[in-house]
Formats: structure tokens, sequence, C-alpha cells
């Protein structure tokens, strides 16, 4: 089914692939020196989720431009441990797996901030707002690696982890925090159905007709 499903469907670059290639030349000489270091891969996928643990913390005390500041700062972090693990040769399927977990749980505790926040001021379409953007944000994510788990191809999408974070990260730092929340409530979810389709797709392409290679 793998091949059917690739050949109606070809593999596309994701924006984060496209990025890490057209950044390579920046990415490498930095990873070189956290490598020289004896810093590893895993200890950078930590240090991005503590940072944004942190960032969120600001988030939700109300210091939304220097927490936003903070969150702006790891997205690069998030780059260097995959850059730094093919540099040393040594990439793994687990690194990538830790990786895509914190991914998660990152956006996950910035969220968790922002909406505390709006708790205390006790704006309700706001906290609506961030529980429909984080939903959104893990469907985004789910519906990719379910997808590729059955063999589907699923790199499609307008909105997914790179451009969330290119959403909000400026967004908060010019404390406008909702407008991000906007976009990303609404554009992610639909990314999730986006995929839904894509997959959909492919799944009918790959079935037989009746009869169809039968003697």
């Amino acid at each position: 089914m793998d091949q059917v499903a690739n050949k109606a469907n070809p593999k596309r670059i994701s924006f984060t692939d496209f990025l890490r290639v057209r950044f390579k030349g920046v990415l490498d000489p930095i990873g070189r020196f956290l490598n020289s270091l004896g810093l590893t891969p895993n200890m950078i996928t930590i240090l991005g989720l503590v940072g944004n643990t942190v960032g969120a913390y600001l988030l939700a005390t109300g210091r939304i431009t220097i927490g936003g500041i903070v969150v702006l700062l790891m997205g690069p972090v998030d780059a260097l441990d995959g850059t730094m693990a093919r540099l040393r040769g040594e990439p793994n399927r687990f690194g990538g797996f830790i990786d895509s977990v914190t991914d998660r749980y990152s956006e996950l505790v910035i969220h968790a901030g922002l909406l505390y926040y709006f708790l205390q001021q006790g704006n309700d379409l706001a906290c609506m707002l961030v529980f429909f953007a984080a939903a959104g944000s893990v469907l985004v994510s789910y519906t990719k690696a379910r997808a590729e788990g059955l063999g589907f191809d699923c790199k499609v999408g307008l909105l997914t982890r790179v451009e969330r974070y290119l959403v909000l990260a400026p967004a908060l730092v010019i404390n406008q925090p909702v407008i991000a929340l906007w976009i990303i409530a609404v554009l992610s979810n639909l990314t999730a159905i986006q995929r839904i389709l894509y997959v959909h797709k492919q799944a009918y392409a790959t079935q037989q007709k009746p009869g169809e290679n039968q003697l």
C-alpha cells in the first residue's frame, strides 16, 4: 500500500524541512560549536522545553512581551538538536521521538501560561480561544503522526508548527496574543481537517477496483 500511496501522492517537503535546508549554513556552525562543548542533542531539546516553560511562566504573570521574547528566542533551538545529531552522525528514532514530544509539551505549556493569564483577567472568550488553539495544534501533529504510522504521506497543511510559532511569538512580543490565538484557533483546526481529507484521498486512491488484478 505504501508504494501505491507514494505514487499517487509524491511526498512533499514540509516548510520546516525547507527552512532547515535554507538555513543549513547558519545552523551547521552553531551545531558544531555546541557539539564541541560536549552538549548532546537531547540536552538542547530539554533546554528548549525549559526555556519555553520560563516563557510560559512570564506569560501567566502578565509579562507578555518579555515572555514573548523568551518564546521567540527558543524557536531556533528547536532546529539545533536535529542539526547536532546529524553532524554527530548519530540521528536516531528515539531522539526524533523525544523532540516531537517536547515540542508538544512546549506548545501546551505556552498555552497553559496564556490560559492562566486570561483566567485571571476574566476574559472568557480568550480562554476559549486558548483551548481551540491548543486543541488544533495537537490535532495537527496527531493527524500527521497517525497518518505516517499507517504509511500515508501527510506533509501538508496551512499552519504547521513552524507557522504557528511564526504567528504566536511575534504577536506575544508586541503584546497582541488574542490576535495570534484567533489565527491559530481557526487555521490549525482547518489544517487538521485538510490533513484528514488528504489522507482520505490517498486511502481511496490505493483501493483496487472490484475484479482488478484477479486472474
